[in-house]
């Protein structure tokens, strides 16, 4: 799929519906009604019960704290600003989103397979707000830094063992690259501009949707601004620091690709899936079609590690390479969040990531498995 196909969204999913689904429909919607709520919950969570807790200190108190140097209620102001240029964004997200599905934004309310209103979780909104935030590691300039050190040995090491095959007009020597636990799309795109074919896969309808706008719809460099840290107000050097502000996206994938065509440089091809990587990579039509997997902070997103390994060894070609990237900090190491991971695991029952059971490895256990 060509990320800059009109149906984008629908052609990430395949042959597999999410509106014909019920439980799969209930996650999508809610992910949905989470980017509609942003704006609302955001002042009312940040600003407003901060006020009534300002003011429930002893008048002496907040009255000094209200003037300079402080300032407090003129910052609240402020942070109530920032939330607008955020809920920005998250209405576009919601409008290219719901365009993608046919879905209206004011849906009949006696229409269960219609009506996304009203369905998001406060973990829904909160998912939203931090898919918001990540946009600031993976879309801004000022994340480069973060960058450089998650994505920079992926790139590196792809030019090391892949370099040699870019600009080759044998469609054999295309080198077919796997991004899992793709989010926001960032690594697929550098990819892309290195001159390899990248398939970005992702479960959460939150980053699938936020890295669809992202990729296919905003209006160029730099033309919106965030503010990532607005909604914080704990461990703060400053204000300032409070309510930095940085332009989305630095670098416009659409103009890079026209840029790259223009100067006849490599750029190459750019896909998305929606599903469980581990069931659909472990599928038939998945066997040995990619050079390499690249998993950046994705491995310890898994309940029980060998599902991932033995999808990899699956879809890689011989002698692929795996290159990971990111720590083992389990994320169903309490086994309090398995319900809230994403569509799969509450659409499809016990597969893939909602498989029953979990364990948490060493990094030499982990060694040890992928070398089996």
């Amino acid at each position: 799929m060509d990320e800059h196909e009109p149906d984008e969204i629908r052609s990430w999913s395949g042959d597999f519906d999410p509106l014909a689904d019920n439980a799969e429909r209930r996650v999508l919607f809610a992910a949905f009604d989470s980017f509609r709520q942003y704006r609302r919950t955001a002042h009312m969570n940040t600003t407003h019960r901060r006020r009534q807790a300002f003011y429930a200190l002893p008048s002496a108190h907040w009255q000094m704290l209200a003037e300079p140097p402080f300032s407090i209620l003129d910052n609240f102001n402020r942070v109530d600003d920032a939330i607008d240029v955020n809920a920005d964004i998250a209405d576009a997200i919601l409008t290219t989103g719901l365009s993608s599905f046919g879905l209206s934004a004011n849906p009949d309310p006696s229409d269960p397979r219609q009506n996304w209103h009203g369905t998001a979780t406060q973990s829904d909104v909160n998912k939203a707000h931090s898919t918001l935030r990540q946009f600031y590691r993976d879309w801004s300039h000022e994340g480069q830094a973060e960058r450089d050190v998650c994505y920079g040995p992926v790139l590196s090491d792809l030019q090391d063992e892949f370099g040699a095959r870019i600009g080759s007009s044998e469609d054999e020597d295309e080198v077919r690259v796997l991004v899992p636990g793709a989010g926001l799309g960032r690594l697929v795109f550098e990819i892309c501009r290195q001159g390899f074919a990248a398939e970005g896969n992702e479960i959460s309808y939150h980053q699938l949707l936020a890295s669809s706008w992202i990729l296919n719809h905003t209006l160029g460099p730099q033309k919106h601004a965030l503010h990532p840290f607005a909604l914080h107000f704990s461990n703060l050097l400053s204000r300032e620091q409070q309510l930095q502000e940085v332009k989305i996206p630095d670098q416009h994938p659409g103009t890079a690709m026209v840029e790259a065509q223009a100067n006849s440089a490599p750029f190459g091809r750019m896909s998305m899936s929606a599903a469980d990587f581990t069931v659909l990579y472990t599928n038939p039509s998945n066997k040995e079609v990619f050079d390499a997997v690249a998993t950046v902070f994705f491995i310890d997103t898994a309940p029980n590690l060998i599902r991932y390994i033995e999808a990899i060894r699956h879809c890689l070609k011989p002698n692929g390479v795996w290159i990971n990237v990111g720590p083992l900090l389990w994320h169903f190491e309490d086994g309090s969040n398995r319900s809230q991971h994403g569509g799969s695991d509450e659409g499809h029952g016990d597969q893939g990531i909602g498989e029953p059971g979990n364990v948490e490895l060493t990094e030499a256990e982990v060694f040890c498995l992928v070398e089996r």
